[in-house]
């Protein structure tokens, strides 16, 4: 468990820098509300970014945007619903995956998915 802990922070530290590269401003990094949790949220423009990152260091089992099911995007909806009602200044949301694969202790390929909807 503690390998897949320290394998999704490098994931998010990745995803972060990789994020900032493209002219997101970073307001928030693994935000909590009671049992919710977003990894990062951003903006760019008006529009506030919600990023779930998933980080793998084999495809074995499938790429790392392929774990995020029905219930993760509910729980995710749930948890940007509590953020906005708390920042009231954003009207505009989108959720993003930052898919993170890793060989050893690098990161072998980034991939982001815009806007997306389960």
């Amino acid at each position: 468990m503690y390998q897949n802990h320290e394998t999704g922070k490098a994931g998010e530290t990745a995803a972060v820098m990789f994020l900032e590269e493209r002219g997101y401003r970073i307001l928030e990094r693994n935000w909590r509300h009671h049992h919710l949790e977003l990894d990062i949220i951003a903006f760019k423009g008006m529009i506030l970014h919600i990023f779930e990152v998933k980080t793998r260091h084999s495809i074995q089992f499938g790429w790392p945007e392929e774990s995020i099911g029905k219930n993760k995007m509910r729980f995710l909806k749930n948890a940007a619903e509590a953020y906005q009602f708390q920042n009231k200044q954003w009207k505009y949301l989108q959720f993003n995956v930052v898919s993170i694969t890793m060989e050893s202790d690098s990161i072998k390929e980034i991939f982001l998915l815009e806007d997306v909807y389960f």
